[in-house]
């Protein structure tokens, strides 16, 4: 930042902190950040509907039924992108904000901001099977998080006003305020306290908006609710329930088994030409995995089965209304497929409405059962589309209330609360007691940097363990004397526990103070005893690399020790004393709450 800025963002500070509440400045801030976030979608959905109408009215590969080439080739033009200017992987959207949130105090990269602004809209524009909702997120979460670097901002609200960023671009891209916070409340872990709800909702509503003012009225979904609940149809709600239980855990697996499948494709130009040839194929087959999938969803809503499934090779046979339930059954089962691929191969885009498109699909093809069967049922498959978007989302995401409060105002169907309620809380109980975590948190379990409601967790997950790492530590060897350990380690020592090393600095046992106080003043031993004879193995040890503080203070509390040392690469890097790791928590704790 040139000097004279800089002087004058100063100037600025030192105004805000004079005249200014912390309270009223977070307020403001939320303002601000939901009107850029909102701005940010804005760009995304806005760019990518501009390359999709470059695409299919100005170039021939839509007229020539040439257009499954088309992901390819926008996943060619990402790889470029990642290759020469981003430099470094695609990180999955939400899980990153996460990762930053829990280790990194909040802190995104500026590049953040401007990579999903490229690469989401070259994926999606050209078919790529997967959402623009996480990318527009994440740069939302960027500007909010450079923006907080640039006044000095806490990390603690520095993290508010990434949820308030996140907010604003759902709300700006669903025109859904409530379940805008919702989502932030449930995805993110946050508090919902009043020092909370108010920015949120003030971000919120700036999202929204920010969308109206762009884009005018219009709606994502053109449906207006023709039948209400009717009691005589809970059996079948419940029955979407479970089957959107059951999707929900298949979408989860499928995720990560297709993703491991990439991951043993070291080269990224392998995954670009797998990638792109198996989406081409599905979508040869299928044309309605092409792209995000809300005009898909609008003609089942529109009851136009016909129009949604487009072009096939099946369309001889299309007047079998059996045949129409078998082919949208397909894009139930391909849409997950579809969209990991495109992420495996290198795409960049969300997960949350690929959910959407494949619950749309579920809760339309159930529906079409039960009317078909010639039991005498009747149900509404607009209905069931909507309710099977809910269980899905609430299934694959883990947050039911964002499900139900989404579909509720994007559709203004607040008449549907029961059977959505019933469909999303069935959903989720069997997904949640099926699978621990999501696809936006296994990862992150993994290594620790998980947020949690629970606080002790959470505050567990934000400890860093180089934090609480000591090394005044004197190491000795273990071909050293008596002696010599007591005069060039002991004496010199505050602390009463000494690790040996090899001469490479591995670690290869500890001696305690106690274990060699008996024979201290024995001069005769000094030139006897040596240290490999002393030494013993420390009662359990922490690995650097895969060991979180959850996992820290569960050694601690199964050893009953109160040094435990720390091996970083193989090598000794020094000890965890219980007493600093407990004073580190309870600071935490005290910010934390605060």
């Amino acid at each position: 930042m040139p000097y004279s800025n800089k002087k004058l963002l100063t100037r600025f500070l030192k105004w805000r902190y004079r005249n200014i509440s912390n309270r009223t400045f977070i307020q403001i801030m939320s303002l601000i950040v939901g009107f850029l976030a909102g701005l940010v979608a804005v760009t995304v959905k806005n760019s990518t509907y501009f390359i999709e109408s470059l695409l299919k009215k100005g170039i021939v590969f839509s007229e020539n039924q040439l257009y499954f080439i088309l992901p390819t080739i926008g996943l060619t033009l990402v790889y470029l992108y990642v290759k020469f200017i981003h430099k470094e992987p695609l990180q999955h959207a939400v899980s990153s904000i996460i990762f930053s949130l829990s280790k990194k105090r909040g802190l995104l990269k500026l590049k953040d901001i401007y990579t999903p602004l490229i690469t989401a809209p070259l994926t999606v524009g050209f078919g790529g099977s997967v959402g623009l909702l996480g990318p527009a997120v994440k740069s939302g979460s960027a500007v909010s998080s450079n923006i907080s670097r640039l006044f000095h901002i806490d990390a603690k609200t520095r993290t508010l006003l990434v949820a308030c960023a996140s907010s604003g671009a759902i709300a700006s891209i669903f025109q859904s305020p409530i379940a805008a916070i919702i989502f932030a409340v449930e995805v993110f872990t946050l508090d919902l306290t009043m020092m909370s709800m108010l920015p949120l909702l003030l971000a919120s509503i700036s999202g929204v908006l920010t969308s109206y003012f762009f884009l005018g009225n219009e709606v994502l979904f053109s449906f207006s609710l023709s039948e209400g609940f009717q009691l005589k149809d809970t059996p079948f709600y419940i029955l979407l329930g479970v089957g959107t239980g059951f999707a929900s855990i298949y979408f989860t697996k499928m995720y990560f088994a297709i993703l491991s499948l990439f991951k043993k494709l070291k080269s990224p130009k392998y995954k670009l030409l797998v990638g792109g040839i198996a989406i081409g194929v599905m979508l040869y087959a299928i044309p309605p995995l092409y792209g995000e999938g809300f005009g898909f969803i609008n003609n089942l809503l529109d009851g136009d089965h016909l129009k949604a499934l487009g072009t096939t090779p099946f369309d001889n046979y299309t007047d079998n209304i059996w045949v129409v339930i078998t082919l949208l059954f397909g894009i139930t089962i391909f849409k997950a497929i579809a969209m990991t691929t495109t992420i495996g191969a290198g795409g960049a885009g969300g997960v949350f409405i690929p959910t959407m498109v494949m619950g749309s699909t579920l809760g339309n093809v159930v529906a079409k059962v039960i009317n078909n069967l010639g039991l005498g049922f009747s149900v509404s498959e607009s209905n069931f589309t909507l309710i099977g978007m809910s269980g899905l989302i609430a299934g694959v995401i883990h947050a039911p209330l964002t499900a139900i409060f989404l579909i509720a105002e994007i559709t203004g169907g607040y008449q549907l609360f029961v059977p959505l309620m019933i469909t999303a809380s069935i959903s989720y109980l069997i997904t949640k007691n099926a699978l621990d975590y999501t696809i936006y948190t296994k990862e992150l379990a993994k290594i620790g940097a998980l947020l949690s409601h629970n606080k002790d967790q959470m505050v567990l997950g934000l400890m860093e363990m180089d934090d609480v790492i000591e090394k005044n530590f004197r190491a000795v060897n273990p071909k050293m004397s008596l002696g010599e350990m007591l005069h060039q380690s002991v004496s010199k020592s505050k602390r009463n526990l000494f690790p040996v090393l090899s001469d490479d600095k591995k670690l290869i046992g500890i001696i305690v103070l106690d274990d060699i106080r008996p024979m201290m003043f024995d001069t005769e031993l000094y030139n006897t005893v040596f240290v490999e004879s002393l030494m013993h193995a420390p009662p359990e040890v922490i690995f650097y690399e895969t060991d979180n503080m959850k996992q820290v203070m569960k050694k601690f509390q199964d050893s009953g020790a109160w040094n435990l040392p720390v091996i970083r690469n193989g090598k000794y890097e020094g000890f965890i004393s219980k007493s600093k790791m407990l004073t580190a928590y309870r600071r935490k704790l005290i910010n934390y709450s605060q």
